[in-house]
């Protein structure tokens, strides 16, 4: 049998990686079934402020390092004159999204809150016409409230407003100095011991299970970032927020609920709004946030269905569609990770996928990366499948080289490599592919 020939690009010492230290194994997501609701476009006219840098993640090298007093961010010319021009498209009246799109694709600059904005326009959360924004952001801002009103209030204060709204008339005046409910006038559903589905008490007590692994989950957040992480006031605000809007999302959501490693999704998105230098977008960005997260992850919902996991739509569907994007175009490398080494792509590209490689790099990279899978006008999952296909491409030569058990470490342990390189050659395999 005739091996397919591979093409010389694959040859080329580009694609070389060099290794670097393994990162702390995270944990792996488990599906749950998701039904979710799309949620409509907003967000307020955030003034143009003159650009001023929003402070990344350091590397481990800038902390290891004393930093000089002066020292400041740089920017190349190119991503200079990338944010100007992002700043002159969203300074229009109304913002031409496929110029928005062509411009995000290539990674946005870490300054004037363009992130920000530029995000809410790529999942919708804001309109294109700039006029509409200050009513859309105040209508869904106040839809949030009333949700955190509503969905975080412990069933005891339910109990608490029946007592004054549903006395008996005429038992009245003696209750009243009691301050207690005539057992009668106490519904079924609203007792503690009540069992009944409809009951407040029972679906709290089911919710109480869901909430204490959000719990767990969100304080293992990024611990390397002082953001989410720390004693600090600021950080356990943080948290809070990441809590709240995973806990309100379970409960609106109740197909779904709450699947481990959602709070790892949900970080990028709260981060990066959270450090808008707009100060009245900084302190909405918890209501913000949640609207982007329910809209990000109804492109992804089949993925969280374990109903679907062997259908065309489900988890294990899409890894495949990963492997034939990868044996399309480097058939060497794909047959020897699965044919002769035994890897199993649900090994790795699981928590890759369903993640959206939150956890493969480090927060500023995984920012850029999301640059790009917002921006593609065929959704995020395309993109996704084509950067996750370039990484088997870019260490396969250490792949090739290989057995089942360095190659799984390899890949479940992603060696840190040039994200924009990384981008650039997912971009060439999607150029490859329509060729």
């Amino acid at each position: 049998m005739v091996k397919k020939r591979v093409p010389e690009w694959m040859n080329s010492s580009l694609w070389t990686s060099n290794p670097s230290p393994e990162t702390e194994e995270r944990y792996t997501p488990i599906p749950i079934p998701i039904p979710i609701p799309k949620p409509e476009p907003i967000i307020q006219t955030p003034p143009i402020p003159e650009p001023q840098i929003v402070k990344q993640q350091e590397s481990i090298q800038e902390e290891e390092e004393e930093e000089d007093e002066h020292h400041g961010t740089s920017f190349s010319p190119e991503d200079i004159s990338r944010q100007s021009q992002l700043l002159a498209e969203l300074s229009r009246k109304v913002i031409n999204l496929l110029e928005l799109r062509r411009l995000a694709s290539q990674g946005i600059p870490d300054g004037a809150g363009i992130r920000s904005t530029v995000w809410k326009l790529l999942l919708s959360y804001l309109p294109t016409d700039r006029g509409h924004w200050v009513a859309e952001l105040a209508r869904k801002r106040s839809q949030y409230k009333h949700f955190t009103d509503e969905l975080l209030v412990n069933p005891s204060e339910i109990t608490r407003k029946l007592e004054t709204s549903t006395r008996l008339e005429t038992d009245e005046s003696k209750l009243e100095d009691k301050g207690l409910l005539p057992r009668s006038e106490i519904p079924q559903g609203e007792h503690p011991l009540s069992l009944g589905k409809t009951s407040i008490w029972n679906q709290f007590f089911q919710d109480t299970e869901i909430i204490e692994q959000i719990d767990r989950d969100v304080k293992r957040t990024h611990p390397d970032l002082h953001f989410f992480s720390g004693d600090s006031s600021f950080a356990k605000s943080n948290q809070e927020a990441l809590r709240r809007i995973l806990i309100i999302f379970a409960k609106l959501n109740p197909g779904i609920r709450y699947v481990q490693g959602m709070n790892e999704v949900l970080a990028p998105l709260f981060y990066v709004f959270r450090n808008d230098p707009d100060e009245e977008n900084a302190a909405s960005a918890e209501a913000d946030t949640f609207f982007c997260f329910v809209e990000l992850l109804s492109g992804f919902r089949d993925h969280f269905c374990q109903q679907l996991d062997n259908s065309v739509v489900g988890i294990r569907s899409t890894i495949t569609k990963m492997s034939q994007l990868l044996k399309e175009h480097d058939e060497e490398l794909w047959r020897h990770l699965e044919i002769t080494t035994k890897v199993n792509p649900q090994f790795y590209a699981f928590r890759w996928i369903t993640l959206l490689l939150t956890q493969e790099f480090n927060f500023a990279d995984s920012l850029h990366i999301w640059d790009t899978l917002l921006s593609d006008p065929e959704g995020p999952q395309e993109t996704l499948l084509r950067v996750c296909c370039a990484m088997l491409v870019l260490i396969r030569r250490r792949l090739l080289a290989g057995d089942f058990t360095s190659n799984l470490k390899l890949l479940q342990h992603y060696p840190s490599t040039n994200i924009s390189h990384l981008l650039y050659v997912a971009d060439k395999l999607r150029a490859r592919s329509v060729g």
